[in-house]
């Protein structure tokens, strides 16, 4: 075998043309429902356009964040039952009605519920979707799914900003085909889930197992439950580590901007920061990738958690363009080099009837992580200034650490050709 077999595993290309149907509707998927997210962005000048205060916008903007948390939540539980197809569909056909009520509802308290149950609905497939996408990709293929799955993502995120605006614009700065746009573009990944994804798996025949050790197995099997999740003490503090994780991560979108404005640095070299790192995850994260897949994970995933914190902490120097520039560059580093394989462990260690249960879990405590994380910052802003830098550095230790202490020393699998698990016929009922 090569040197550069050995160090290079399968490519972004090659494992996207090999994926099954089901995977590549849930990669474009991604896509999709990233580059129709305009509530997200726009709910706060929407309603202030309407009369409310600031205060009640980022109010209706939280009960967002808090219903995608839960809907996470009851997506993890319920995805053994629905299966992705059913959840999806169940999750854009429902989010899409509750997006038009979120436009032509007047009380203020029911725009509230309509969007606590919008940012419900949207995250409910979310679990069952990841389970799925792991389920049918090969074992070496793991992290390289999970960062075609991170680059459609932020490819998503980074256009539909623009795409909203010029459908603003369109519009004649009304809003209405912002939510209108953003319900049909649910419906139209409802509808291709429907027609791609399979039901349910059907699970590899299981070996032969005594009969004495069969009914002591059924008569013992616990209720899947978070509880089951929570028992797994390192995968526990792997949780915490990437909550302060994401937490440290949001401080450059909320506390650094501030910290810029007070030392009176040019806006420009923050924008350019900003915009650098976009550029970079997008352009190299892959084809780093083709190659970090294969370290051990510990060794990955620690990069990651270090280097994010290393570089946000580096903001606490002397505030200036350089600082701003070096620090990115740092933590940026530490995005591509681990990203992909944060998103995939979950998947990899769990066991195969909790694995929605465990990237739920995953997923919400990165969630709640990238909510609480600019109140947290801007709170401590507040009362340290430039010195909150610091406490972040704090944060970074901790994450390190509990990374460490949480990630299983797995080596991800090289040139393996296990088939994925058989799809039920897309045919069937819903």
């Amino acid at each position: 075998m090569s040197k550069k077999a050995k160090t290079a595993g399968p490519g972004p290309w090659s494992t996207f043309v090999q994926s099954p149907i089901a995977v590549k509707a849930i990669l474009a998927g991604v896509v999709i429902s990233r580059l129709g997210a305009f509530l997200s962005i726009f709910l706060v000048l929407y309603l202030t356009s309407r009369g409310y205060s600031a205060d009640q916008a980022t109010l209706a903007l939280g009960g967002y964040g808090a219903g995608q948390v839960l809907g996470i939540l009851v997506g993890g539980a319920l995805a053994n039952a629905l299966g992705a197809r059913n959840a999806t569909v169940l999750s854009m056909t429902g989010s899409a009605l509750l997006l038009v009520l979120v436009y032509y509802v007047n009380s203020f308290p029911l725009i509230v519920a309509s969007v606590v149950l919008v940012g419900l609905f949207q995250a409910i497939y979310r679990p069952a979707s990841s389970a799925l996408l792991s389920e049918l990709t090969p074992p070496d293929r793991q992290v390289m799914i999970f960062g075609i799955w991170r680059l459609g993502l932020n490819l998503g995120t980074t256009l539909c900003p623009q795409l909203g605006f010029l459908l603003f614009r369109l519009g004649g700065h009304g809003y209405a085909i912002l939510f209108w746009g953003e319900a049909v573009v649910a419906l139209a990944y409802g509808v291709m889930a429907f027609a791609t994804l399979p039901r349910k798996l059907r699970q590899r025949p299981a070996e032969p197992v005594p009969a004495a050790a069969k009914a002591k197995t059924e008569v013992k099997a616990p209720k899947e439950s978070y509880l089951q999740v929570f028992r797994d003490t390192r995968y526990v503090f792997f949780l915490l580590a990437t909550l302060a994780n994401a937490i440290i991560y949001t401080q450059y979108l909320s506390t650094l901007p501030l910290d810029v404005t007070r030392a009176h640095v040019d806006v420009f070299w923050y924008s350019l920061a900003v915009s650098a790192n976009s550029v970079i995850v997008i352009l190299f994260e892959l084809p780093l990738t083709k190659f970090t897949q294969n370290w051990p994970i510990k060794i990955s995933a620690g990069c990651a958690f270090a280097l994010v914190g290393l570089g946000e902490a580096c903001y606490g120097l002397p505030l200036g363009a350089a600082v701003i520039l070096i620090g990115t560059l740092i933590w940026t580093l530490g995005e591509i080099l681990g990203g992909p394989t944060i998103f995939a462990y979950p998947a990899i260690v769990a066991p195969e009837r909790l694995k929605a249960r465990y990237i739920s879990s995953f997923q919400v405590m990165f969630n709640a992580g990238t909510a609480i994380g600019p109140v947290i910052g801007g709170v401590l802003f507040q009362q340290l200034h430039h010195g909150v830098w610091p406490v972040v550095a704090v944060f970074a230790v901790f994450s390190t650490v509990f990374g460490a202490l949480g990630m299983k020393p797995v080596r991800p699998v090289v040139d393996a050709r296990q088939p994925a698990a058989e799809a039920e016929p897309v045919t069937e009922g819903v």
